[in-house]
């Protein structure tokens, strides 16, 4: 992959063939570019990273939770944006408890997301 914009679905295969550390560069620098300020550019793009993969992996919820804000107004960027929100929130919480070692975390992410709507994204 030669760029990412946040705004057009990457192609899965190209996405997933890409190394990790490429993929964080990839959407580091499609925000120096844009100069989007942010307070820790990279936690944000790896948390763009991760959503991405999960879209790219064809993660049902994560998918369906995008289409949905999408449909709602949000752009795939912002729908991207709130996903992540939900996923920085878990593991926030994960890193709170410290304990792992059931699916429930993972779980509780994709109840949340099925909860999430743009206009409660907006709100927070």
């Amino acid at each position: 992959m030669d760029s990412y914009n946040p705004d057009t679905s990457p192609t899965p295969t190209d996405w997933l063939r890409t190394d990790e550390g490429d993929r964080i560069e990839l959407v580091s620098a499609y925000h120096r570019r844009k100069k989007i300020k942010l307070p820790n550019a990279q936690l944000h793009a790896v948390i763009h990273v991760v959503v991405e993969n999960q879209l790219a992996l064809g993660e049902e919820t994560v998918v369906n939770t995008l289409s949905r804000l999408q449909g709602e107004g949000l752009s795939r960027h912002d729908a991207i944006h709130a996903i992540g929100s939900v996923l920085a929130e878990n593991l926030y919480e994960l890193m709170q408890e410290g304990d792992a070692s059931t699916g429930a975390p993972y779980q509780r992410y994709l109840e949340r997301l099925q909860r999430l709507t743009a206009k409660s994204w907006r709100a927070g």
